[in-house]
This record gives structure tokens, sequence and C-alpha cells, in this order.
């Protein structure tokens, strides 16, 4: 049996640039030969993909590390390494990725062929022919590549079906989806035969299609995880019509209209977004013998329920004999088409609004500086360690520019303002070295 995996966390860890040279011409006839060390090429990328062909994040499952290739290292004679291969992985239609570290989401892969560079790779370091001057026509500087981003992620799919099957479990969703499309969902006389979401195209007549996803069943309390709720809440907020499925064979006539006000109420609880979506209510099992007169009074409670903007229309359906589905395709297919289409922007702006998730701050200080207990300082910062990693400590003017970018950022006067003295050591990483006025 296949497994449907719809929520996951990886790590993506981009390749680091090439390191540049520092590298002088050595020719037999050019006896003051200039700087010729080449710069580093670029570092490999993670780059999701949209493949149609993919229903699941099952690949996901037991692959959730991956790591893009470094940038090859500069080479003398002004030779540019090699920029390492992207790494491509293919995801299935309706992913949204989340940072695990800030919250953020950080896009929402819906078209075929859609990408999203998740990690992006550090560019490669200048080899020294880039820093000759007419002060220094032969420079021994030389960058390091540019480290790679390093991100862990969620992905979470949420499938893409223009029309949702909604109701309490067996009342009838699998055996409706099997009827007007394709689809082999388990159907069977027992709750929550369904699992797993379940997705058929609808094929008109008339030409016109549509998707149809069958839901796993929602019981109360669902938005707070009861269930399989939140499974079924996910992948219905990119539906753009609800089919809302009541039984009429139940021998309780006020039951229909108690499980549909609370599976409403869930959708609002979830997200209150989801009731502003056209729903179409469906009347099930009309073959069975109350079902008539439960199916009026049903329509009485409706009609004096001050929940709803407005009283929705029924459709009775048989989904044994067929009775009455042609005129409810015929009529979703019609709302379908007036429906407005899905804006994953929003949609986005609505799950960091709705759940409370943290922006990437922006004004993140350059550098920050802590003191340890035996009184080293230490400096740390996103941009200042990007600094440091990218400088080449093997060689003295490499040093003496990272001396003046740390003083050019600030870093000096801010020790000085902490108390600092001539003779301190100060940790950057895994370097140290003593402060001096």
């Amino acid at each position: 049996m296949s497994t449907f995996v719809d929520q996951v966390k990886i790590e993506a860890h981009a390749g680091k640039g090439g390191n540049g040279m520092v590298a002088f011409r050595r020719e037999k006839y050019v006896p003051n030969g200039g700087p010729a060390g080449g710069d580093g090429g670029r570092g490999g990328s993670i780059i999701l993909k949209v493949d149609e062909g993919l229903r699941t994040l099952m690949d996901f499952r037991y692959h959730r590390i991956f790591k893009a290739k470094n940038g090859g290292n500069g080479m003398s004679k002004q030779m540019t390494g090699a920029d390492a291969k992207d790494t491509v992985i293919p995801v299935p239609q309706g992913t949204t990725v989340r940072d695990l570290d800030t919250g953020e989401i950080v896009g929402d892969l819906v078209k075929n062929g859609d990408e999203l560079v998740i990690a992006k790779g550090g560019r490669g370091g200048r080899g020294n022919m880039r820093f000759a001057s007419a002060k220094n026509p032969a420079p021994e500087i030389a960058e390091n590549g540019e480290p790679g981003e390093d991100h862990y992620l969620e992905l979470e799919l949420k499938m893409l079906a223009d029309v949702g099957l909604i109701g309490y479990p067996s009342v009838g969703k699998s055996t409706l989806l099997s009827v007007v499309t394709g689809a082999k969902p388990k159907v069977a006389a027992y709750e929550f035969t369904t699992l797993v979401p379940n997705l058929g195209m609808v094929m008109l007549p008339d030409g016109r299609d549509f998707a149809m996803a069958d839901m796993p069943g929602l019981i109360e309390g669902a938005s707070k995880g009861v269930g399989l709720g939140l499974q079924f809440l996910r992948h219905i907020e990119r539906t753009r019509v609800l089919l809302h499925l009541v039984d009429m064979g139940s021998e309780d006539p006020e039951q229909a209209m108690e499980r549909f006000r609370s599976i409403n109420h869930e959708l609002a609880s979830y997200d209150p977004e989801l009731l502003k979506r056209p729903q179409l209510i469906v009347a099930t099992k009309m073959d069975l013998p109350n079902s008539a007169d439960n199916l009026e009074k049903f329509k009485k409670m409706l009609a004096k329920d001050q929940t709803l903007p407005e009283v929705p229309e029924v459709f009775p359906i048989s989904a044994v004999t067929h009775a009455g589905i042609d005129d409810l395709m015929k009529k979703t297919a019609a709302v379908l088409d007036a429906a407005p289409e899905f804006d994953s922007e929003s949609h986005d702006k609505r799950l960091i609004t709705h759940y409370g998730l943290k922006k990437v701050d922006q004004n993140e200080p350059e550098f920050q500086i802590s003191r340890d207990d035996d009184g080293t300082w230490v400096l740390s910062g996103a941009k200042l360690e990007k600094l440091f990693a990218m400088t080449n400590m093997d060689h003295e003017e490499s040093q003496l520019r990272f001396a003046r970018q740390l003083r050019h950022m600030g870093v000096d006067e801010a020790l000085r303002a902490k108390g600092i003295q001539d003779g301190d050591q100060v940790w950057i990483d895994d370097f140290v070295f003593e402060f001096l006025q």
C-alpha cells in the first residue's frame, strides 16, 4: 500500500564558493609579471522545482539532508574555478515551504515548473588580479569563497483541487468521488475509511473539467487536532468551491443539522476565510426510506439558521442510483467558473497572521560583542562572520584588509566603548588576535 506523506522537515546546505588565488605571472620574457590569481567558482544552490508527476512528499521520507557541491578554486594564469552544478529537487504541486528558524513562509509552489531557491550557493572569492591598483600593483590578497546558505525547512503539501468534498465520516464522499471521476478510493461501511485525500478529475459532456478531492472525514474538535482534522483542513485551504455532504439516511432527523453546523464551526475555527468560499449543500443517501422526510426537516432548520449569511441551495442526490448527480456537477462547474482563482500571495499573508509566524528581522545588527568568563572578547554576527570566512588569513595583506573592514563597521569603536584594553584577546569563530590601539 502506498503511503501519503504531506509534511516533512529537511535541511538544505548550499555549496561554498571556490577560493580566489594569489599568483603572479612567471613568463620568460615578462620580467615584472603582474598578479594572475583567478577567481573561485560559484557554489551550487539548492532549488525546489514542481514536477506535476509527483503526488506526495514520499521521496523526502528517507532523504532529508541535501548538500550542494562547492565551487572550484581559482587558478594561476587568471583562470576562474568552475561553477558548481545546482541541486534541483522535484516536489509536487501545492508545496508550501516554511523556514523553521524564522517561521517565515519562504514560498508556495503551485504551477508545474515553478522553481524556488531554498539555499543560495556562495559566490566565488576574488583572486589577487582583482585587487591590483596603481598604489599596489602586486597585491598578495585573495578572498576565500562565500559560504553557502544553510536552511532548516518544513515542506507541507496542500492538494490542488478545484472542488473539495467535506462532511462527517461515512457521509458518502468517497462514493460520490468514485461515481463522478475515475478515482478508486476505498469505500466501506465504517467511519474513517478515507485516511488521506483522494483526487479525481470530473469531465462534463460540454468539455468543462475540474479536479475534485475527497478529504478525510471531519469531526468536532478537528481544528484543535482531534481525529484527522488538521490533515483534512490543511488540504481544503486551496479549494475554490466546497461541496458540503450531509447524510439524510439517519434515524435522527436533527443529526444532519447538528453535523452541518459543527463542520462549519471547525472551518471557521481553522481559517475564517474558508467560510467565504462558495459552498453547495449536498443531501446524500436519498435512496433510503426516511431520507425524503429528513430532507424537508433539514431545509426548514436551514432556513431558520442565523449563522449563515444566506440560505444555500440544497442538492439531493443518490450515489447508488445516480439521481441528481448530473445536475449537481453542472451547478458545481458553473459556480467554479464564477469563483475567483486561488491567490497564493494573500493566502501566505493570512497564514502569517493566523499562526502568528515571525518574519525575518531585517534590522539584525551587523555584529555583536560578548565576553567570556576568562575575559576574552567574542565577536559574532552574520555579516561579520561572513567577512571572516571570506578572508584568507594566510596572507598578511588579507589580514590588514579584514582589520580595515572591522574598523569601517564600527567594531573597534564599540570594543573601546565596552572597555577593552591593549593586549586583550578577541575571538572571531576559531581565530584569536590581540587588540592594539
